[in-house]
């Protein structure tokens, strides 16, 4: 099983310096997991992205740095720096960076309408 969080308690770290870009790829690293949700901090190169998939978690994205382009149900959504972006659960979405680019996505999972275990 893995650990819950992935970073040092009761430090202040610098988002940035939690992971490394990769050339013509994308990097990330989880930063923390339980079993409502996680803490995902991606880094993208020019041109890269995530393909279109749906997730049964309701995902926020905080751009970091660069910009997004975020298609969630068919419609583009333009995403820069200090802004949030919700791609609601069951609904399909793509995350595409145009130039360098960094965001965290936090996935919740609301456990109302989650299967009984």
């Amino acid at each position: 099983m893995s650990k819950p969080v992935q970073i040092a308690p009761a430090e202040a770290l610098l988002l940035a310096s939690l992971i490394t870009p990769t050339a013509q790829g994308i990097a990330s690293r989880i930063l923390a997991r339980a079993a409502g949700g996680s803490v995902t901090l991606f880094a993208f190169d020019a041109g890269q992205g995530l393909t279109e998939h749906t997730s049964p978690f309701d995902a926020l994205v905080l751009v970091l740095e660069g910009a997004l382009t975020l298609t969630i149900g068919g419609a583009p959504t333009a995403a820069t720096p200090g802004t949030i972006v919700l791609m609601p659960a069951g609904v399909p979405h793509a995350v595409e960076a145009p130039g360098p680019a960094r965001m965290l996505l936090i996935m919740l999972l609301d456990r109302r309408d989650a299967p009984p275990a």
